[in-house]
């Protein structure tokens, strides 16, 4: 285990820019929003002044009005596509004037980042007093978010662009896309020409992902004329669960360093419409879990992915339910012939475990399964995550994604997309001090 630690230093380090790091060489050669902060949690343990760098560098580049985009653009690179000068960040008038970044954001992890910093610090005292400097920032985020992602005032935020989601092409959106038909775009890929084209999203799923974002851009990257006209218009578990963990971070660390009673007020009252609108509009009875919400044609999206256990991470569910939920993990997602957990359901027949969000299984997504299983009291399950994460990596090396099915996994080429991926690197050493 020793080993396999110091070889995720090793590409951590390799990752570091000089005060941020890179999800990986080539295919992704910019800062991304909760890459940035899970790659925190990582070197945490062995390097606090990158990790506090790397959360730092990543908040100098939020906007006046407290948005964080999902990408930063740091370099003049082209070897990424869409760049900066397609998303065209300038157009909104309270954007980064530091820093050229797109337009759309993603699952705002900062919150309970923070949390995990100062879990993890050897000298509390002074990682508060680093936090101390963040704090504010990171609470103006999460007040852009309840200001100007919730139309309809009920503590659930939206997503315009499934980039925002962060599971890019999941089978979830196939449904959004039926009823858009844009138009065929121009463009040249530069994904695929770092990884095998079977394993990223099609062509014309990126002409969807582009239209969305000109719609965007038409209107100046304003948040009311996107929720008025987006096409694509989400209630996503996974982003909502993750905002209501860092809320309840940001609470137990606002209670650490004292007065800051109406910060703490504003936390609790935005936490407690969240979480009761969470479980009232997002669990499908049905299907005994939770899943998307389409905004713009007011339905569920009754289908199982990773996303619908993530609520787990974030306290959500009641007791009852996380039986519920836990059943069904193991059930769909379990199998003896399975590593736990593929971002898909394994029945569908849009379940694909080579192709991206479709199927494969992701560290991140597991690592914060095994923290929500580990609360609620699955120990045994949790563990099995735990074991199947560091098997995965031990087996493949540290990818971006891995294939569900353990057979594949016998030739050692079961890891797909980016290779030496910050952060599996990093999760993976977290994982192996818990």
């Amino acid at each position: 285990m020793k080993l396999l630690e110091k070889k995720a230093i090793e590409v951590l380090n390799k990752n570091w820019k000089n005060g941020f790091s890179i999800p990986c060489a080539n295919l992704y050669p910019f800062q991304w929003f909760w890459d940035s902060g899970l790659i925190a949690v990582g070197f945490a343990h062995f390097d606090m002044d990158k990790a506090e760098k790397e959360i730092e560098t990543l908040l100098d580049a939020q906007w006046e009005n407290g948005f964080i985009p999902h990408i930063v653009f740091r370099s003049e690179t082209d070897s990424y596509f869409p760049g900066a000068d397609f998303h065209r960040s300038d157009l909104h008038p309270q954007s980064s004037k530091k820093y050229k970044t797109t337009g759309m954001t993603q699952p705002p992890v900062t919150g309970f980042v923070l949390k995990e910093l100062y879990k993890i610090s050897q000298n509390k005292v002074k990682t508060l007093s680093y936090i101390k400097t963040v704090i504010d920032k990171v609470y103006l985020n999460h007040e852009y978010f309840f200001n100007n992602r919730d139309p309809k005032n009920e503590g659930l935020v939206y997503i315009y662009h499934n980039w925002e989601s962060g599971t890019d092409n999941s089978p979830i959106w196939d449904d959004v896309w039926d009823t858009m038909n844009p138009p065929e775009y121009t463009f040249e890929r530069r994904d695929t020409t770092h990884v095998d084209a079977s394993q990223r999203p099609s062509k014309r799923e990126y002409d969807h992902y582009l239209h969305i974002i000109e719609i965007a851009k038409k209107h100046n990257y304003d948040d009311k004329k996107i929720a008025e006209l987006s096409p694509f218009l989400i209630q996503d578990p996974l982003f909502n669960a993750v905002l209501i963990k860092s809320n309840r971070s940001l609470i137990e660390l606002y209670t650490l360093i004292g007065n800051n009673k109406d910060k703490i007020k504003q936390l609790q009252n935005w936490q407690e419409k969240s979480i009761k609108s969470f479980n009232d509009k997002l669990f499908d009875k049905k299907l005994g879990t939770y899943v998307h919400y389409d905004l713009r044609n007011e339905k569920l999206l009754s289908y199982i992915s990773s996303s619908s256990f993530s609520p787990l991470f974030a306290g959500i569910p009641t007791k009852e339910t996380a039986r519920s939920m836990v059943e069904i993990m193991i059930d769909k997602f379990g199998g003896s012939h399975q590593y736990l957990c593929a971002s898909f359901d394994p029945d569908s027949e849009r379940f694909n475990p080579k192709k991206y969000w479709r199927g494969p299984v992701w560290v991140n997504l597991n690592w914060m399964l095994y923290r929500g299983l580990d609360e609620y009291g699955y120990k045994d399950i949790a563990e099995r995550i735990k074991k199947d994460t560091i098997e995965m990596i031990t087996q493949n090396g540290f990818y971006e994604y891995f294939d569900s099915r353990k057979e594949i996994h016998q030739n050692g080429k079961a890891g797909y997309g980016g290779d030496n991926f910050s952060w599996s690197a990093a999760l993976l050493i977290d994982l192996i001090h818990s």
